[in-house]
C-alpha cells in the first residue's frame, strides 16, 4: 500500500483537489440560491447520508440494487464471451456479431425500458435494459483482447498442435484475464448507474433507485443527495477495488515485484 501511495502521489492529490472543488462549488451554490428545496445543504446531506447507513431499508435497497447489476454483468459477460471465442473461431460468426452489438449500443435506453416494462415487471426491466447496454461494451472488449493474443502465442500453439479447448485454458485466458479484470470494475461501476436510473424510471421499489424516487416526490432533497453519493461512492470502490486486483494479482506478468 506504501509503495502504490507514492507512485500514485500525484494522482491522489488531483483527485482530492476535485473532491474539494466540487464540495466548494456545492457550498457556493448553497448560498447563493439560498433554497433547501433546490439546493441541500452539506450538513444535511452528510447527516443523512450516515444516517442511512443505520437503517435496514437501506440495506435491502442497496443489496437488491447491487443484485440486479451483478445478475446483468454476468449474464452479458456470459454472452459477450461465447460471441466473442465463437468469433475467433469463426469469422463469418464474427461479422455477424458486428451490426448486432452495433445496434444494441445505439438502442434508446429509456425507450427500450418503457417496452421491456409493458413484457416483465418492474424488478426484472432494471436488469435487462443494463445487460443490453453492457452486453455490447463487454463482447467489444473480449473480442479485442482475444484478437490481440494473435501473433507468436498463435504461431506457437499451432506448433505445438494444441486443441481449441487447450488454446483457451492455456494461452487465451491468462493472457486477457489481466485487461479483463480490469475491465469488469469499470462496466460494474457503469452498470450501477445504468441499474439506478433504470430503477428510477420503472419505479422499482426496494431498490436505490426507488428510494431516490420517492425522495424527489416528496422533495427530500438531502436524502436523494445522500443516496447519489452513496451510488457513486459504490462504484468508486468497485472500480478500485478491481483495479487493485488486477495491478496486483497479475504482477508476475509485467515482472514487477509488488
Amino acid at each position: 500500500m506504501k509503495r502504490y501511495l507514492s507512485q500514485n502521489a500525484g494522482n491522489i492529490a488531483a483527485s482530492l483537489f476535485a473532491v474539494a472543488a466540487m464540495w466548494i462549488v456545492w457550498l457556493i451554490a448553497y448560498a447563493a440560491v439560498g433554497n433547501e428545496y433546490l439546493v441541500p445543504s452539506f450538513s444535511d446531506t452528510a447527516a443523512e447520508f450516515f444516517s442511512l447507513f443505520g437503517k435496514s431499508f437501506f440495506w435491502a435497497a442497496f443489496g437488491n440494487t447491487l443484485l440486479r447489476t451483478l445478475a446483468a454483468f454476468l449474464i452479458s459477460f456470459a454472452l459477450g464471451f461465447a460471441c466473442a471465442a465463437a468469433g475467433l473461431a469463426f469469422e463469418p460468426f464474427a461479422r455477424f456479431m458486428r451490426p448486432v452489438t452495433a445496434v444494441c449500443r445505439t438502442l434508446p435506453t429509456m425507450a427500450v425500458l418503457l417496452l421491456i416494462l409493458v413484457w416483465t415487471s418492474p424488478r426484472t426491466a432494471p436488469v435487462v435494459v443494463t445487460m443490453l447496454v453492457l452486453f455490447p461494451a463487454v463482447c467489444s472488449q473480449l473480442t479485442s483482447s482475444i484478437s490481440g493474443v494473435r501473433g507468436e502465442l498463435a504461431e506457437m500453439a499451432r506448433a505445438y498442435r494444441l486443441t481449441a479447448r487447450q488454446k483457451l485454458l492455456k494461452i487465451y485466458i491468462p493472457q486477457i484475464a489481466p485487461v479483463t479484470l480490469r475491465e469488469t470494475g469499470a462496466n460494474l461501476s457503469f452498470g450501477i448507474k445504468l441499474t439506478i436510473s433504470a430503477e428510477v424510471m420503472a419505479h422499482t421499489y426496494t431498490a436505490l433507485g426507488g428510494l431516490m424516487s420517492e425522495a424527489q416526490t416528496y422533495y427530500n432533497l438531502p436524502r436523494l443527495a445522500a443516496l447519489t453519493l452513496c451510488a457513486i461512492f459504490a462504484g468508486l470502490i468497485v472500480e478500485f477495488v478491481f483495479r487493485m486486483t488486477a495491478k496486483y494479482a497479475f504482477a508476475w506478468k509485467r515482472g514487477q515485484e509488488v
